[in-house]
């Protein structure tokens, strides 16, 4: 049964944390809010209650889970071997959105990390995730708590309309919206360079002035094609998809894309298809202001191309609402992969399954 409790994001409330660590400490699940998206959680060290989480998802069981500490003095706990760059960069970073892969502590059972001898850490900035962590007494193993291969939960709501249908024991902690909108950057530390295998808020550019050194970019964390392992989550199967066929428009000039944008919805109406858009408010009006054909369709609004943040923070929810709409197929704005941009060009050619249209 999922029960569900309401928490202040700044100031949670003891007794509803108590309720949920004890959840954690007998072996079953929470979810929980970080400020990336919400996570489905379980006691790092109990081998089985890390299988619930794969069985509550659906998760391929090679998908590794991301362990999360409430303090760097936990990262002992469950990574060996760590080299100082490392200890300075989480001085640095954590709590934050910002994974390291590790060589993985023998006390990590390897449930928890996809069968794998590394394992992928990190600690939260979020009140309610860091109180959670500490009340358990442990560090928590969590992926983000949407059925596996869905848009990622940043709302409450999302959970709930995922798992409605379960008879599954698991307590979900309400905190409203995430703050990110889009999960964590993750770092691989075992190679040098270093390796971008997920890209997120802890953008690309400030990466390299944090390391001090080049960051290895790979096509798959460009969200251009999977990678052969599952090094990470996020990395391979599919990922954050809507239910809908998704279509994404990219294209280097700005004037070209909306064009673009107006000439494939128009190509699939004429096919007799129902079309809804996903872009930003800036192309939103010169849309309308160009082709009044387009003022009927469905617009769902990513947020300002002006702010790409708003797009992050607004992504998932918008994939979701694209199943609401009833339509055949979204056509969706590509970005700059510029700053955060990145991170969001890997959700949404993923989400696509690599549907793109270039211009």
């Amino acid at each position: 049964m999922l029960r569900v409790y309401r928490v202040d994001p700044i100031n949670p409330s003891p007794e509803a944390i108590r309720i949920a660590s004890d959840y954690i400490k007998r072996g079953d699940l929470v979810a929980f809010p970080t400020e990336t998206v919400y996570g489905l959680g379980a006691d790092t060290f109990n081998a089985n209650a890390c299988l619930k989480v794969f069985k509550a998802k659906g998760r391929p069981p090679d998908n590794p889970l991301i362990v999360h500490v409430s303090s760097i003095d936990e990262l002992g706990k469950v990574a060996i071997d760590i080299p100082d760059i490392v200890w300075q960069i989480v001085n640095r970073a954590w709590p934050g959105p910002l994974t390291l892969i590790l060589p993985r502590s023998p006390d990590v059972p390897k449930e928890a990390t996809g069968g794998r001898n590394t394992v992928a850490v990190r600690s939260p900035a979020h009140p309610v995730a860091l109180m959670l962590i500490k009340y358990s007494g442990t560090p928590i193993a969590a992926p983000s708590a949407n059925k596996s291969g869905r848009p990622s939960p940043t709302l409450a709501e999302h959970i709930i309309e995922d798992y409605k249908n379960d008879n599954i024991d698991m307590i979900l902690l309400d905190a409203g919206s995430t703050f990110f909108g889009v999960e964590s950057t993750i770092v691989d530390v075992t190679r040098n360079p270093p390796v971008l295998l997920r890209p997120g808020p802890f953008t690309l550019e400030e990466l390299r002035s944090l390391f001090g050194m080049d960051i290895v970019v790979p096509e798959f964390a460009r969200g251009l094609g999977e990678a052969d392992a599952a090094l990470a989550p996020g990395m391979k199967y599919r990922h954050y998809a809507p239910r809908t066929r998704l279509l994404i428009v990219e294209c280097g000039d700005y004037d070209m894309l909306v064009k673009t944008i107006h000439d494939t919805t128009v190509d699939y109406l004429n096919k007799g298809m129902r079309v809804a858009l996903l872009i930003t408010k800036e192309t939103a009006e010169l849309l309308s202001t160009r082709y009044t054909e387009i003022s009927e369709l469905p617009i769902i609004l990513l947020g300002y191309r002006g702010n790409p943040y708003t797009i992050a923070t607004n992504l998932f929810d918008s994939l979701r609402n694209l199943d609401r709409v009833n339509v055949d197929i979204g056509i969706a704005e590509g970005i700059e992969e510029r700053g955060i941009g990145l991170a969001i060009m890997n959700r949404l050619r993923k989400a696509s399954g690599f549907s793109i249209i270039k211009c």
